[in-house]
C-alpha cells in the first residue's frame, strides 16, 4: 500500500513538473499570431490556426496556443496568415552607372524599401549580374539587404547591362556560369537569357547548357527575333521541364503571343505546361496586356509564379507592387489559395529553395499577413488599360527570420498609453 501510495505521489509530482516545463517554454514563444486563416500551400493547410515563433523559428501551428505563452500577441483576426512571399523576378542591382540598364545602374531598386511593406521576404533577381560582375552585386547588395535576396545569373557575363552589350555571344560562357553558381550556391539559383535580338538558337542553347552544367533551371525572356523564333520549339525542344518562361502574358515585337489573333490559346502552350516549362508573370513595365492574360485565365491557362519585373520602370507604372499584379489575378477568377501558392511554395520548389516557401514547425519563421479589402477598385496593364475590381490585397504585417520588418497599422505594437 504504501509503495502503490508513493507511485502516485511520483506521478503527481512528474506530472506538475511536465506541466510547470510546458509553461516555462511557453513564456519563451517570442511571438504567437492569433485568430487568423493560416494558408500554407506547401503543407496543405486552409483553416483557422494560431502560429508560434521563438527566435527565427516557426515552433508551433496549433488551433489554439494560449496568449499567455508569448513575449508577443499579434491579432490577426480577419487577415490571411501566409508564407512570406517570394517574388522570383526582379531587378535590385541598383547602383551610380550610367547607361547601364539595370546591372549597377539607377534603373534597378535597393531590395529593402520595395520588400517587407509588401510582404515579400525573398526576392530573386531575375539576370541582373552576369558571371563577370557577381561579385560586386554580392557584396553591394546581397550582403547590405535585409531582404533575402536570390540571383538567376545572366548568361551574358557583363549582366543586363543593356543595348550592344547583351548580344554578345561570345561573352556567354556556360562554362563561368555554372562554375560562379556552384561557387555561390547560397544565392544563386538559376540561369537568365534576356533581350537577345536575332534569329539564332546558340543563346538559348548556350544558357540552358549553363543551366545544365549548372544542375539549376534557366529563366528566358523570350523574343526580339525578325522573323520570330518558333515558340513552340522553345517550348518543347529547347528548354527542359523545370525551366522557366517569363512575361507570360506579354505581346510584344519580335516574340509570338500565347494567345492568338483568334483570342485562343495556342495548342503548344497548354503542352509546354504539361511538360513542365514554368509560367512566370514578370508583370513588368511592358509585359503584361489584359487582352492575353483574360483569355488565357479563361480558357484555364493559369500561372505557376506571380513575380513583378521590379524595377523604377514598373513600379510606377501599372504593374505597382507583387500585392498589385496578385490582386489582379484575384479579380481575373483565381482563387487566394492559388495566388498564395504562385507567391509561395510554387517559386520556392521551381528555384529549388526546400527552405523557403511554407510554414512548417521547424522552418524559417518568413510570415505575411493579407488583408483582403473589399470595393471598387481600378487595375492597369502595360499598355494603361484598366480593368475593374472589388477585391484588393493589401500587406498587413511582415516577419522575416521570427523579426517583425513591416507593420502597416501596428498589430504588434503596444498602446502609447
Amino acid at each position: 500500500m504504501y509503495l502503490l501510495q508513493r507511485m502516485k505521489k511520483i506521478k503527481l509530482f512528474l506530472l506538475a513538473l511536465l506541466f510547470v516545463v510546458k509553461s516555462l517554454s511557453g513564456q519563451n514563444y517570442d511571438i504567437v499570431i492569433k485568430g487568423g486563416h493560416l494558408i500554407d500551400p506547401a503543407n496543405n493547410l486552409d483553416q483557422p490556426l494560431d502560429l508560434a515563433i521563438m527566435g527565427n523559428k516557426i515552433v508551433a501551428v496549433e488551433k489554439a496556443i494560449s496568449s499567455k505563452q508569448a513575449k508577443k500577441i499579434i491579432d490577426a483576426s480577419g487577415l490571411i496568415v501566409s508564407p512570406g512571399l517570394i517574388d522570383m523576378h526582379t531587378h535590385n542591382f541598383y547602383g551610380t552607372v550610367h547607361n547601364r540598364y539595370l546591372a549597377n545602374s539607377f534603373i534597378a531598386v535597393p531590395p529593402d524599401g520595395f520588400t517587407f511593406r509588401s510582404g515579400v521576404t525573398t526576392v530573386v533577381d531575375a539576370g541582373s549580374p552576369g558571371w563577370r560582375n557577381f561579385e560586386l552585386y554580392k557584396s553591394q547588395i546581397i550582403e547590405t539587404s535585409k531582404t533575402r535576396v536570390l540571383c538567376f545569373l545572366n548568361i551574358v557575363g557583363d549582366g543586363m547591362s543593356g543595348a550592344h552589350r547583351e548580344q554578345h555571344i561570345e561573352d556567354m560562357n556556360p562554362r563561368m556560369t555554372a562554375m560562379i553558381a556552384k561557387q555561390n550556391k547560397d544565392h544563386v539559383v538559376g540561369v537568365k537569357l534576356a533581350h537577345f535580338m536575332g534569329y539564332d538558337w546558340t543563346p538559348t542553347e548556350l544558357a540552358v547548357g549553363a543551366g545544365k552544367l549548372g544542375g539549376i533551371p534557366v529563366m528566358i525572356d523570350f523574343g526580339g527575333s525578325s522573323p520570330e523564333l518558333p515558340l513552340d520549339k522553345l517550348f518543347l525542344e529547347k528548354l527542359r521541364p523545370g525551366d522557366i518562361f517569363t512575361h507570360a502574358y506579354a505581346h510584344v515585337n519580335g516574340r509570338t503571343p500565347i494567345v492568338g489573333e483568334d483570342g485562343k490559346v495556342r495548342d503548344y502552350v497548354f503542352k509546354a505546361q504539361k511538360r513542365g516549362i514554368v509560367f512566370d508573370v514578370g508583370h513588368g513595365g511592358g509585359s503584361f496586356l489584359f487582352e492575353q492574360a483574360v483569355p488565357a485565365m479563361e480558357q484555364g491557362l493559369k500561372p505557376d509564379v506571380i513575380s513583378t519585373d521590379l524595377h523604377t520602370g514598373s513600379m510606377n507604372g501599372g504593374m505597382k507592387n507583387i500585392n498589385n499584379v496578385m490582386s489582379k489575378f484575384l479579380n481575373m477568377g483565381l482563387s487566394i489559395q492559388e495566388i498564395i501558392a504562385a507567391t509561395t511554395s510554387k517559386p520556392a520548389k521551381f528555384i529549388q529553395r526546400k527552405d523557403l516557401g511554407h510554414l512548417s514547425v521547424g522552418g524559417l519563421a518568413d510570415v505575411t499577413l493579407i488583408n483582403i479589402r473589399n470595393g471598387n477598385f481600378g487595375f492597369i496593364d502595360t499598355r494603361g488599360k484598366r480593368m475593374k475590381g472589388n477585391q484588393k490585397l493589401e500587406c498587413e504585417l511582415t516577419i522575416k527570420d521570427g523579426k517583425v520588418v513591416y507593420d502597416l497599422n501596428g498589430l504588434a505594437s503596444s498602446d502609447w498609453k
